[in-house]
């Protein structure tokens, strides 16, 4: 039987990633809300924590796509883009606030 969306997106490879977008994105709103979008002299450390956060999303979103894109393409493949969807909206609020 070929796995649903549904049944990949219970497995800790297919929401792991989606988790760690959004706690990117809220750290980002957390830092905007507290510190503003100036940018700072000093890189503090929310700045090394999303560095982190992206890191290990691009990881677990390459892990995703080795194990189950030849398993079931046509799922995976949505599961896929939905992770790639979500993890480029904290990468281009950064882009956008030129951070």
């Amino acid at each position: 039987m070929t796995p649903t969306v549904a049944t990949l997106l219970r497995k800790p490879s297919g929401w792991l990633p989606l988790a760690l977008s959004l706690a990117a994105i809220g750290l980002i709103v957390e830092h905007v809300a507290f510190i503003g979008v100036a940018p700072q002299a000093d890189e503090v450390a929310e700045a090394r924590i999303f560095q982190v956060l992206m890191l290990l999303d691009a990881l677990v979103i390459g892990a995703f796509a080795v194990r189950w894109l030849p398993v079931a393409p046509k799922a995976a493949s949505a599961v896929f883009a939905l992770q790639l969807l979500i993890a480029a909206i904290p990468l281009i609020t950064i882009a956008v606030l030129e951070w």
